[in-house]
């Protein structure tokens, strides 16, 4: 009788489940960082340029109050999460909404306006943040903006215009320094008398605690 051969499954080596556990890892981090980097980016920007649309309207078809030549224009207080205002800085050539809220949802739409603080162009400090790497990256390039720079605010009511008196590569707090969003930045028991605008972004192009901050005073008021 001819003797069977021998057969025998082989296991699967942990080499090579390592290796395949390497590979999905690797594809899973490689999507995430395309969703964050590129995808997200540009489903926000689409976002905000309807959103622009939308305020472009708006701003055309408001009816501004009459008001005495030595009173600041009274802006309307906008509901929360809402398209409110269009920011411009055209030193770096952005255009964007500015959303009344800072949720995540609301900077993956345009800047966020922090609603504790000042409406534009009212005494007090108007604080804005956005988003420099992920969520649409509105402010990638705020880093290159030097003091005299212009930001400026268009609501239905008027046009405001702030020259930045400290760029926001020249100041890093950490995320929880709430002194930059004082009424007069960091002076809590200072009255204001004078508008102020407080632009906040992240620092590094990964998520950190640091934030880079820049100050800005009202100029300059135009109504319509």
């Amino acid at each position: 009788m001819q003797a069977k051969k021998k057969t025998g499954k082989r296991g699967t080596s942990p080499l090579a489940v390592f290796l395949i556990a390497l590979a999905i890892a690797a594809l899973s981090l490689g999507g995430w960082i395309a969703w964050s980097y590129w995808g997200s980016n540009v489903l926000a920007q689409r976002a905000a340029a309807d959103e622009l649309v939308g305020l472009r309207n708006a701003i055309a078809e408001a009816t501004p109050t009459a008001i005495e030549t030595d009173e600041a224009p009274q802006v309307a207080r906008p509901a929360t999460g809402t398209a409110a205002w269009i920011l411009r800085i055209p030193a770096i050539g952005l255009e964007a909404p500015v959303i009344a809220g800072v949720e995540p949802s609301d900077l993956d739409r345009g800047l966020g306006w922090y609603p504790g603080t000042s409406l534009p162009g009212q005494a007090g400090n108007f604080a804005l943040a956005g988003n420099r790497v992920t969520g649409g990256a509105f402010l990638r390039d705020v880093m290159s903006l030097a003091a005299g720079d212009q930001v400026i605010i268009e609501t239905p009511e008027a046009t405001f215009t702030y020259t930045l008196t400290v760029a926001p590569a020249d100041l890093t707090v950490a995320s929880d320094d709430s002194w930059v969003l004082d009424p007069v930045p960091g002076h809590v028991d200072i009255v204001p008398t004078q508008a102020f605008l407080t632009l906040t972004t992240a620092e590094d192009l990964v998520p950190t605690g640091d934030r880079s901050v820049g100050f800005g005073t009202l100029t300059k008021t135009e109504t319509p």
